[in-house]
């Protein structure tokens, strides 16, 4: 047991290695000169998208979007947040609850509204944009280790986009993109997390000064 422990843990170890190599980031030379202005940084509701699945009708796969689009937002939000709170980070973070309420107050159905658009309705001094492209759904229990382990089961490529907005000159200052591919992140919270983990330390304001 105790062999098979540490297995499991270089394995882990391994992979998560492996996904912080794979990560791709663009900062605009401004980036930190901008990010010292900011004193609120907003959350856009993800876009999540997976493609079509045997036995899930097409609506079905809409409104599994839509929850995961809510769950990966209120955990970029949470890691965010904590970061925060242990120092690591410059800027405050607007709470999940009251950017999903101005977002939805003022969506207009059927109009897609611009990084610039939304930071405005969130009253925001910078926006997180994201993307997360999934080859199947997540599952909902945690994830099987022995999946990474032994090769058992379907493995899962998610591709996971962000981009970071400034309010005031309207353009794109940060940009972080990620492959993931394995079985180790089953599950909605455990992906985010760990996405989070490597893309909240690569942000403007992990790199400033307080």
């Amino acid at each position: 047991m105790k062999n098979f422990n540490s297995i499991l843990l270089l394995t882990g170890t391994l992979f998560v290695l492996l996904m912080s190599s794979c990560a791709k980031v663009y900062q605009s030379p401004d980036a930190l000169n901008l990010a010292r202005k900011h004193r609120i940084m907003g959350v856009s509701i993800p876009t999540v998208s997976i493609p079509p699945q045997k036995k899930m009708t097409a609506q079905e796969l809409a409104d599994l979007a839509v929850k995961e689009s809510e769950t990966f937002h209120y955990e970029m939000v949470s890691w965010l947040l904590k970061r925060k709170n242990e120092g690591k980070i410059t800027v405050n973070v607007l709470d999940a609850s009251t950017s999903l309420a101005k977002i939805h107050n003022s969506t207009v159905e059927g109009k897609r509204l611009t990084p610039k658009e939304i930071a405005e309705i969130l009253d925001v001094d910078a926006l997180l944009v994201s993307n997360y492209k999934l080859t199947k759904p997540m599952s909902t229990g945690a994830a099987i280790v022995t999946n990474v382990l032994f090769g058992f089961g379907s493995t899962n490529e998610v591709v996971v986009s962000m981009e970071l907005y400034d309010r005031s000159t309207d353009k794109m200052i940060w940009n972080f993109s990620h492959n993931i591919s394995g079985g180790l992140f089953s599950s909605s919270d455990q992906l985010v997390n760990e996405v989070m983990r490597i893309a909240s330390k690569k942000l403007p304001y992990s790199k400033l000064k307080k």
